[in-house]
This record gives structure tokens, C-alpha cells and sequence, in this order.
């Protein structure tokens, strides 16, 4: 079988200033990096294109821990609606190493609907994530160093809140000791490292709408507190101008191609577990500046990736989907109802049947938002025609669309049966004006606790000491009106990762509360959840060569 790399390898690229030209830009405006890649700068973002664009989500149901295909679907629909001669642009998030190295293997899409060059996509890229890293590790630094020239002074703070990151999975830089082995060496501090996708500086990237907010966003950047309890930033440490400079290239979307040579802007890349899980506010806008039809997506299900996409980025960006397509598979119906992982792929139409509640719910979900709804069926070879209209039946009593994406096998002709189930749906009734969960008149409490009963189906909240301690600081810095970011597991509704289907009646803990004030977001940590990844038994890197100048074990 041609493995995914192979696909993206046969194929001829077209230098990106013909990309660009397909979408009215001038390669003049652009800025290179080698032939195929290419930034684009913030200032060719048109509001007044942005209100005539139709924005598409894609998201899904609870996935299995092989992913559930929403790039490849997201990638699938752009080329399909190019095929019926729609100009469409798909926006998506850019990988992260970690994942890449340890379960995953890439997340450029995958077989015939890819976006490329998948090599450089997946690995470096355009030194976004590097750069990111960079300014939230040089904060760190100067931190340690104003640590270090104040002790014994007022000026020493007596709470640091601010680690360090990596985009590697590394289990063992979780919880550390720095500043050993005498005073030469630093202040001995215990800290940690998060990983790179989950910094308060890439949501700040992925929710600034330009240079300048990002700059005030990075100096609103919570470090820790002073003996009277206030908080100490960025600001106070006097090097906003200089972090900013380290992402003064990063805040630029970057520009490639599918498989089929249409314009896909990638950019941001912070996980819907543990951050927002969405790509950046002004790639979206980017494409919506400069397509008619933008597809963009967001990470792992619905009950994390899409409500934070509707919660934080469309209440922060002021823009809407006319329509929402939740992605599923035969797999993960079936392992949600309660088929064996090992038997998932076998046919079984009562777990199937079973695995509904899973989508019910997420489609109960979607459409609180008041989004119209379309089920796309990411097919597989071994789906049997008789579970495919199962499923599609059971979407018809629903009331909501149904499709198969067949583009990882057949390209954009294989969601071409989508596309135009999306045309006909954005054409007839469009998504009305969006309502979120909550208001932003709430306070941090009452706005998780409708989270999690709303979108989850939890029957109750519990909050940690430290949790409620965090919520008294958040009253007095006057800051509830900030939307809340729960992390927790993405593998079940609850903050169970084996509870899987619909679960209802479960109690929710929010073990700790971390203001993100330059994000100006509030994660509440669920359950056991780590903001620092692990590497699986068998990780991926173990696929990963060089053989002749060419990578393998990408996908």
C-alpha cells in the first residue's frame, strides 16, 4: 500500500507564487521561504471581504486514539469544492514535533488529500513553534535572572507561575529542580516544562490580531506574585519590545498548497486538550480575506475543540461558521459503543447503532450553537454498505446532512458527494446568528460549571482547594469576564478517558485554575490531564528515517 509520504512525494509542486496568484496576491507582497512556502503579511487581512466569505468548521465526534481524520476531511472538502468550481481556501493548525515523534507520525492530512510539502509541514516548517518556544523560554530566563539579582530584596517574588516549554513529549521535564548546586547557579526553583503548543504564548499568537496586540498581550503575561500578592508581568520585567521581536515573522500566516495545487494557509498550533485548539485568528481571516469558502478546523472532538472555537476564537474574532461538519468513522462509533479496540474494524451494526449516542450528542452540542449540521462519513475500505446507511438513515431522522469523504483514496473527487451537501445545506439554511454557552457577564464558576453540564452531560462540578483559591484571585483582579478553556481528556466527555458514548450524570473536577491573562482566557484543568505529553510504548520516532535523501515514516 503507498504510504502517505509516497503520495506527497510523486506529486510536482507549483512554486507558491502561483498559489498566491490563485488568491489575488502578488508575489511581490509575499515572503519566501524556498519555492514552495511562503509568509504572508497581517496587513493583507480585508475586514470588509471577511463579512462575504462563508466560513466552514469541521470538527467530530469523541475520537479513537488513531485520530478520527478531521484534516484529511477539512482537506478533502476545499479540494471538493474547487472540483464544483467553488473558490475555497482550507486554514488549518500547524503540526507539532511531539505528537509527530510520538503517536502520530504528521497531521498534514493524509493519502490524496494532503497539504504539502507534508516534510517541511511536519517538521520545522517555518520556525513558528521554534520561535515561540524561544520567546517563552527567553522570558523564563530573564525571570531566573531578576530572581537572581533581587534575592533578599522586596522586588523578589514570593510565586512564580511561569515554566519553561519544549515541543517534545518529555514526561520526565514535568515536575524539576533548577538553580542547583550553589548560588552561582540561580535561585533553586521547583518548576517544569509544559510542551510548546500549550504556552500561553502561542494562544496569545493564534488570538492576536496583529503586532501591537500581540505586544500588549505578551506584556499582560501573568510570571508570578510579589509579597503583597500582585501579580507580576511582562511588563514589570521591562522586556515586552523584546519577545515581541522574536515573533515579529511568527505572527505571519504561512502560505502552501494541497495535492491538488489549490492555497492552504497553515498557521498556530496550540492542542484542544490542553489550550484553545484552533488555528490563528488571523489565518482564518486571511482566508476569509481572500476565498469565498474557507474550511478550518479544530482539534480532537467536539466537546473540546468546537466549543472553544465558538466560545473563545468566534466571540474574540467577531466571526461565525454558516455551517458545522462533525467528522466520524465506523471505528469510533463502534468503540463507543463498547466494541472491544481490538474488533473496532470488524463489522457490528449493534455497537455501531450503540455508538450513536456519541454523535447525538455532539450534534445536540453543535447545534446550541445555532449551527446548521452536516455529518461527514470518513470512509474506509472495510466500512460495509450496510453500516454506511445506517448511519446515514440515522442522520436523516435527525434532520441533519450526511455525506461520505472518500478523499483520501480518490482526492477531491472523492468529496465531491460533501462538497455539495455543504452547498446545499450554506445555500438553504445557513447557521443563524451564534449563541454561546455562556455569557461573558458570568463569573468563572458559573461559566465552567455550564460547560460541563451543558456540553458534557456532567450532573455536577467539584473544585479543588487550589481551584477555588484561584477563582477568589480571579474576583479580585476583576477579570471574569475572560472565556474559560477547560483541559481535559479527549477521549471521553467526561474527564474519564474510558468512559466512552454519551456519558450523563457524572460528577467533573477542576483540580487547578491558571489565569492566562495575556491570552485573556482562564484553563481550568480537569482530572489528571498533563500539559506535558508522554511518549507511547512504540513512538513513532522509531518509524522515522532518512534512506537516500528521502524522509520515511511520515503520514
Amino acid at each position: 500500500m503507498i504510504t502517505d509520504i509516497e503520495i506527497a512525494r510523486s506529486i510536482a509542486l507549483e512554486n507558491i507564487n502561483n498559489i498566491a496568484g490563485k488568491i489575488g496576491i502578488s508575489s511581490e507582497d509575499i515572503h519566501n521561504y524556498g519555492k514552495y512556502i511562503a509568509k504572508i503579511p497581517v496587513s493583507l487581512i480585508n475586514e470588509q471581504k471577511i463579512v462575504k466569505s462563508n466560513l466552514i468548521l469541521v470538527t467530530a465526534i469523541t475520537p479513537t486514539k488513531a485520530g478520527i481524520g478531521k484534516t484529511t476531511t477539512s482537506i478533502g472538502l476545499a479540494l471538493g469544492l474547487s472540483k464544483i468550481g467553488k473558490n475555497a481556501i482550507v486554514a488549518l493548525r500547524e503540526p507539532s514535533l511531539g505528537p509527530c515523534f510520538g503517536m502520530k507520525g504528521g497531521a498534514a492530512g493524509g493519502g490524496h488529500a494532503q497539504v504539502l510539502p507534508m516534510e517541511d509541514i511536519n517538521l520545522h516548517f517555518t520556525g513558528d513553534f521554534h520561535a515561540i518556544t524561544s520567546a517563552h523560554n527567553m522570558i523564563t530566563a530573564l525571570l531566573d535572572n531578576h530572581l537572581y539579582r533581587n534575592r533578599g530584596t522586596d522586588r523578589f517574588l514570593k510565586e512564580i507561575v511561569w515554566k519553561r516549554v519544549l515541543d517534545v513529549n518529555d514526561r520526565n521535564l514535568r515536575y524539576i529542580v533548577s538553580g542547583l548546586n550553589g548560588a552561582a547557579n540561580g535561585v533553586p526553583t521547583e518548576t517544569g516544562f509544559e510542551i510548546t503548543p500549550a504556552s500561553e504564548i502561542m494562544a496569545i499568537l493564534c488570538l492576536s490580531k496583529d503586532i501591537d496586540d500581540l505586544k500588549r498581550r505578551i506584556g499582560n503575561i501573568i510570571l508570578g506574585y510579589t509579597a503583597d500578592n500582585s501579580p507580576f508581568t511582562v511588563n514589570d520585567l521591562g522586556v515586552t519590545g523584546a519577545i515581541t521581536v522574536l515573533l515579529k515573522d511568527a505572527i505571519n500566516p504561512n502560505l502552501v498548497q494541497t495535492t491538488e495545487h489549490s492555497p492552504a494557509i497553515i498557521h498556530g498550533g496550540p492542542f484542544a486538550n490542553i489550550a484553545h485548539g484552533c488555528n490563528s485568528i488571523v489565518a482564518t481571516k486571511m482566508a476569509m480575506s481572500h476565498a469565498d469558502y474557507v474550511i478550518t478546523e479544530a482539534g480532537f472532538g467536539a466537546d473540546l475543540g468546537a466549543e472553544k472555537f465558538f466560545n473563545i476564537k468566534c466571540r474574540k474574532a467577531g466571526i461565525s461558521p454558516k455551517l458545522t461538519i462533525i467528522v466520524a468513522t465506523t471505528q469510533a462509533l463502534k468503540m463507543h459503543g463498547n466494541v472491544p479496540l481490538e474488533d473496532i474494524k470488524k463489522k457490528n451494526t449493534n455497537g455501531l447503532i450503540k455508538g450513536f449516542e456519541n454523535l447525538d450528542k455532539h450534534i445536540e452540542n453543535i447545534k446550541s450553537f445555532g449551527q446548521t449540521v452536516v455529518v461527514a462519513l470518513n470512509k474506509y475500505d472495510f466500512d460495509s454498505d450496510e453500516e454506511i446507511l445506517l448511519i446515514k438513515n440515522h442522520c436523516m431522522k435527525l434532520g441533519v446532512g450526511f455525506a461520505l469523504n472518500e478523499s483520501f483514496a480518490k482526492g477531491g473527487d472523492g468529496a465531491i458527494a460533501l462538497a455539495e451537501k455543504v452547498m446545499e445545506h450554506i445555500d438553504l439554511k445557513p447557521s443563524q446568528r451564534l449563541s454561546y454557552t455562556y455569557d461573558d457577564t458570568d463569573s468563572i464558576e458559573i461559566k465552567i460549571k455550564k460547560v460541563v453540564t451543558k456540553i458534557y452531560g456532567a450532573a455536577s462540578v467539584s473544585f479543588s482547594s487550589k481551584a477555588k483559591k484561584k477563582m477568589e484571585q480571579i474576583n479580585r483582579m476583576k477579570i471574569n469576564h475572560y472565556p474559560v478553556c477547560i483541559a481535559k481528556t479527549q477521549y471521553s466527555f467526561s474527564d474519564n478517558a474510558n468512559m466512552y458514548g454519551a456519558t450523563k450524570g457524572f460528577e467533573f473536577t477542576i483540580n487547578d485554575i491558571v489565569i492566562n491573562n495575556g491570552a485573556e482566557f482562564i484553563v481550568a484543568i480537569a482530572g489528571d490531564i498533563m500539559r506535558m505529553p508522554g511518549l507511547p510504548a512504540e513512538p513513532q520516532a522509531k518509524h522515522i528515517d532518512i534512506i537516500n535523501g528521502n524522509i520515511e515514516g511520515l503520514s
